[in-house]
């Protein structure tokens, strides 16, 4: 639920889930680590998966479940990649945090290192010997995006749970939450627009629905692409239909004045393109060749090379390619 006095949070803060109950996804892991908390033998966790899936929430969650409002900051010790977190800071504030004991109050500390897989390798391995040393009354919570930036010397010490992006079906509903309480005006394609590309990313959901609504009123299909400055689905049409049904120039001409109109990026536009030639009906050897070449493009794209170059050899490879049909016919 929404906290009082969170008018002008961003949704993404205003929303937060603040109890395991209100996470909407990953069952299973929450009824494992709500067993754990209620058995009191609560293990070392390593929580990873893409952004936006919920790690952080559930293990706030969790230390809100644990602790009280007022013992929370003398036994939680939260870090995330802004703050220094280099082989000093653990053998300094993270070691002098784990290994005094509370006085008055049983249990453990909770230590969470958020985004741990910017910890540099010394800090890591520094860490491992401080998790074994004071198991006895600090745990600690490791997240991370990608879990093989994590020694597995670390891993292993861990009980390791992993955040699949988010489905539609479980998006649909929280979103509708949102919706609801801040009176926003969403059409049904708008909808499908918000969790096709949010891609399991509930975090990244939330934004578009708020910057969206923010700068049009109303969330379309037509404002959430705008909105993102992704290609919508008939400006691809387009743009496949000129590049294998007009000559060269016509189609450059015509794609990069739709670039310039719409504040288009290639990178994007072949994303796009790359999903609809698998539905466009071509000759098995043909379609491999385009495939591999859209791949070059790219990854040339991703080396910083010029759009306008790389353009032309989109283009190029479907006249090529809609040559080759027409030869085969």
């Amino acid at each position: 639920m929404a906290p009082a006095g969170s008018a002008n949070l961003p949704w993404v803060e205003k929303y937060r889930p603040q109890a395991l109950s209100e996470l909407v996804s990953h069952r299973d892991i929450l009824s494992t680590v709500q067993r754990f908390i209620s058995e009191d033998r609560l293990p070392h966790l390593l929580l990873y998966g893409p952004p936006g899936t919920g790690k952080t929430s559930t293990i706030l969650a969790c230390a809100r479940q644990l602790y009280r409002e007022r013992e929370f900051g003398s036994m939680v010790l939260e870090l995330n990649a802004s703050d220094d977190r280099g082989i000093d800071i653990v053998r300094g504030p993270i070691l002098s945090f784990a290994s005094t004991r509370t006085i008055f109050k049983k249990g453990f500390k909770l230590v969470i290192l958020d985004e741990a897989d910017a910890m540099t390798q010394d800090a890591q391995n520094a860490l491992r010997r401080v998790i074994e040393k004071f198991t006895e009354n600090t745990r600690f919570c490791l997240i991370c995006n990608y879990l093989s930036k994590i020694i597995p010397a670390l891993q292993s010490r861990c009980t390791r749970f992993r955040f699949g992006p988010l489905t539609p079906e479980l998006m649909v509903p929280r979103l509708q939450h949102v919706i609801q309480e801040e009176g926003v005006d969403v059409t049904e394609d708008g909808m499908k627009a918000l969790v096709t590309l949010s891609s399991g990313d509930m975090r990244r959901a939330l934004n578009i629905l708020q910057s969206t609504s923010m700068a049009f009123g109303k969330v379309t299909e037509e404002n959430v692409y705008t909105c993102t400055g992704h290609p919508l689905k008939s400006d691809i049409a387009n743009i496949l239909d000129w590049m294998l049904n007009q000559d060269f120039s016509t189609a450059y001409r015509k794609i990069m004045e739709l670039k310039t109109l719409k504040g288009l990026a290639l990178q994007d536009i072949l994303t796009e393109i790359h999903l609809f030639v698998h539905r466009v009906d071509f000759p098995p050897s043909i379609r491999i060749q385009l495939l591999i070449k859209l791949a070059d493009i790219e990854y040339r794209l991703a080396a910083g090379t010029s759009e306008k170059i790389q353009l032309s050899s989109l283009i190029a490879a479907f006249q090529v390619t809609r040559d080759l049909v027409v030869a085969e016919a």
